[in-house]
């Protein structure tokens, strides 16, 4: 599949105190911690030596009050209006469902055969009470259909795996598996996709 007609400029939040005890956040609405709001302000940084009409592009961003404080903090540090953008609730996290809190470790102790399953199909597998990476894809993918113009997406880790599989940068089944930064700027060109 070609690359996306305008390139997205994609932003996965700060931390959270949950991410630094690596538990599964999900859809749980988790707010940034220090480091995070950090990491927040140094993407706008970023952003700002990769674009020198910033203030041109479309900014988009998960509802979670995690993206939204990423998004603000980041338009902060760059001059902007700090709530100038729009939310797009297709582009909330993936659902972990009831493994949500849970570390890994914490999983694989209270549901072995479903941790199990997961590792071997991260992108079908369906937490109870989740989704998928496939369902994730398919909220998803309508959401590329509607973009414009060069466009800022702040959202999270789940949902930029996705755009590197539909956008044909990484197959379905290697997608999961890919680290997904904080503080830093994932460019999706027609041409394929760098960090910045």
């Amino acid at each position: 599949m070609p690359g996306p007609l305008h390139t997205l400029y994609f932003i996965r939040h700060g931390e959270t105190d949950w991410n630094a005890e690596a538990r599964l956040q999900g859809q749980r609405d988790i707010p940034l911690n220090d480091f995070g709001r950090v990491q927040a302000e140094e993407a706008g940084r970023r952003l700002r030596g990769l674009v020198p009409s910033f203030e041109d592009l479309a900014y988009v961003a998960s509802p979670l009050s995690r993206t939204r404080e990423t998004m603000e903090l980041m338009r902060d540090s760059i001059g902007l209006h700090r709530t100038s953008y729009r939310t797009e609730d297709r582009l909330r996290e993936l659902s972990f469902g009831v493994w949500e809190g849970l570390t890994w470790k914490e999983v694989r102790q209270r549901d072995p055969r479903g941790a199990k399953a997961r590792d071997i199909d991260k992108w079908g597998f369906v937490p109870p009470n989740g989704e998928s990476y496939g369902m994730l894809a398919d909220r998803v993918a309508p959401f590329l259909d509607e973009i414009t113009r060069d466009t800022v997406v702040v959202s999270h880790g789940g949902v930029a795996r996705v755009l590197l599989a539909i956008l044909g940068h990484a197959p379905p089944d290697a997608a999961p598996r890919i680290d997904i930064w904080q503080g830093r700027v994932l460019v999706f060109e027609r041409s394929g996709h760098r960090w910045a």
